[in-house]
């Protein structure tokens, strides 16, 4: 093909030779599985796009705002969904976040000691700090996802006494992230909830093919992909209005969504093919799937936004 025919816009024979029948099992697996891709690497290229561009100090408010946000509006009604709202409460907590993670494609380890102290364990590779990204998270903005979440859990159960106390973090060199729940049986100050006690304890070996399992292991492929990408969705819905609350509207807009979009697709360019030039047989069908792609992505967002607020207050529909 000359160098005319391709700036015209003319089909490739070697794009042509990786069209798929779109609607082949395989291929909608596939697509589901490097869009949730794209979704993560978002995320984790906006953290290090705040500690790099404006401040740890941002980044570690931007974690914490986070999660807390996801805490609010998951934590209580996945416990229900879960089956886990008749555990005590420090199993159940562990229980959730090993079931959660799983439902998402997240590998996540359970151990319960006792109605009272039930370990979690998050090995690497993690899948927020994808590959050598890992490297540049300090401890702060790692351990703001254990402030917004983890240490809340008590407070939405009404038990003022859970705390969680992390035995390593796998950005501190450790093998892993790890801690457990512990029902303190008395009220806990706020700094008390998080506690970081590295050295002193770490979590028991676990048998990995004896952990509890959901009917999920029994799924097809292609529903187990889709619903990895849901999670990713997840975490993209929460991170925008996120940002904008911390950055305002025009921060939030110029440059600092924008710019770890750009870098990834440029470094990691293999996995967008997949996702939204897959059935493109010219470059320009190429370009116009991905701005189709970007329109549906935020489109999701805002109708997963609109309903979620609808949930809280039903008199806003």
């Amino acid at each position: 093909m000359t160098s005319a025919e391709r700036r015209a816009g003319a089909a490739d024979p070697r794009d042509r030779a990786e069209v798929r029948d779109p609607s082949h099992p395989s291929d909608r697996a596939e697509g589901f599985r490097a869009v949730s891709t794209l979704y993560q690497a978002l995320m984790t290229g906006l953290v290090l796009t705040l500690v790099t561009q404006r401040s740890a100090d941002l980044a570690e408010r931007f974690v914490f705002a986070h999660f807390r946000r996801q805490h609010l509006e998951k934590f209580l009604p996945g416990l229900q969904k879960l089956g886990l709202a008749g555990e005590p409460d420090a199993p159940a907590c562990a229980l959730y976040h090993y079931h959660s993670n799983a439902l998402g494609g997240v590998k996540t380890g359970y151990l319960r000691e006792s109605d009272r102290k039930a370990w979690v364990r998050y090995p690497p590779p993690r899948w927020i700090w994808r590959g050598t990204a890992i490297a540049a998270v300090p401890h702060a903005v790692s351990a703001a996802m254990l402030h917004g979440w983890h240490g809340h859990n008590g407070v939405s159960l009404g038990n003022p006494g859970l705390g969680f106390v992390c035995t390593g973090m796998t950005v501190d060199g450790m093998p892993g992230l790890e801690g457990y729940y512990f029902d303190h049986g008395r009220p806990l100050e706020e700094h008390e909830r998080v506690r970081f006690a590295y050295g002193s304890e770490e979590m028991p070996r676990v048998d990995w093919a004896a952990q509890p399992k959901l009917e999920t292991a029994n799924w097809p492929e292609e529903r187990r992909q889709r619903t990895f990408r849901a999670y990713a969705l997840e975490y993209l819905r929460t991170m925008l209005p996120t940002l904008q609350e911390l950055l305002g509207p025009a921060d939030a807009r110029t440059g600092r969504t924008r710019r770890p979009t750009r870098l990834f697709g440029a470094a990691d360019s293999r996995e967008l093919p997949t996702c939204v030039r897959r059935h493109a047989s010219t470059p320009r069908e190429g370009r116009r799937a991905s701005r189709r792609f970007r329109r549906r992505a935020r489109c999701r967002c805002r109708c997963r936004e609109r309903r979620s607020i609808a949930g809280r207050n039903p008199s806003v529909l």
